[in-house]
């Protein structure tokens, strides 16, 4: 079972998306599954409440792998990282906006990204009392309801509130033009500096710090998500077309990148055929 909501209005500025999911009947045991995890742009928050902590491996290579935890903050990433599927598992987590680090989380964007983090690390034993309370019921829309009273503490607590309004200024015209090429890109995010009034040097710290990153990898990243995004809803349009619609420069240009985030090339991410965009079984 899926349940996925928006955050109360008053959390939006923080929570751009809340979900929860449980197995349905007797979880599913496939020794040695694993997938490949694209990014989506996001930091998210999750707590694990059945099967094995979470398991990652450092590549496609690496047998062994490492466990992170039961609660744990997977920060932005600008390519994709490889979990452990071999057990279906009941988990509550939230997708957070940019910016919302700080004030939820206690550490900047730029801190944990390309990482997970245990959340032990930045909440102390306030991680450990949000599982238990998480498991005090198996509802999930109380496990939302749950999480959303454990960010509201947080941010009543936190000094740090919303996002620099030059980076606000700066994703907003980010999210509402239209994708470019590579040295589009650069003279598009050379405006924004300028627009900006900061030094370029201090508008890429402050734009890394509430992003996780830089402002040519998040223009990147909103550029294959337009190709993913399009890719769900026409899935039989040919990949040229969705990569000159998202400003690819050409088809070899769109090869690399999308080999460089997803793991796999275009082809081989159609053959998958994944149920869930950002999911893919390997």
């Amino acid at each position: 079972m899926q349940l996925t909501r928006l955050a109360p209005p008053h959390l939006r500025p923080f929570v751009r998306l809340m979900w929860a999911s449980s197995p349905d009947g007797t979880p599913v045991e496939q020794p040695g599954a694993r997938e490949h995890v694209l990014p989506t742009g996001g930091m998210h928050l999750v707590f694990r409440l059945s099967g094995p902590s979470l398991r990652l491996f450092h590549d496609g290579a690496d047998v062994r792998g490492f466990t992170v935890g039961y609660a744990m903050v997977g920060g932005t990433r600008s390519a994709f990282f490889v979990r452990d599927v071999s057990v279906t598992t009941h988990s509550v987590g939230v997708m957070l906006q940019p910016g919302a680090a700080r004030a939820l989380l206690g550490a900047p964007e730029d801190a944990l990204a390309e990482r997970h983090t245990p959340l032990e690390a930045l909440w102390g034993a306030d991680a450990n009392f949000a599982l238990e309370q998480l498991h005090g019921t198996d509802s999930l829309p109380r496990q939302l309801a749950i999480v959303v009273a454990l960010l509201e503490a947080r941010l009543a607590s936190s000094a740090m509130h919303g996002l620099h309004p030059a980076v606000a200024q700066a994703l907003a015209r980010m999210s509402g033009a239209s994708a470019n090429d590579d040295d589009g890109q650069a003279g598009a995010i050379g405006q924004l500096v300028k627009q900006s009034g900061y030094s370029h040097r201090r508008f890429i710290a402050l734009f890394r710090g509430m992003t996780g990153l830089a402002p040519k990898q998040y223009a990147r990243m909103l550029r294959f998500d337009h190709v993913l995004g399009q890719f769900a809803i026409q899935p039989a349009r040919p990949w040229v077309e969705l990569a000159l619609e998202a400003g690819y420069s050409d088809q070899a240009h769109f090869n690399r990148d999308f080999l460089a985030i997803a793991g796999m090339s275009p082809q081989a991410y159609r053959r998958a055929a994944p149920v869930s965009s950002r999911h893919v079984r390997i």
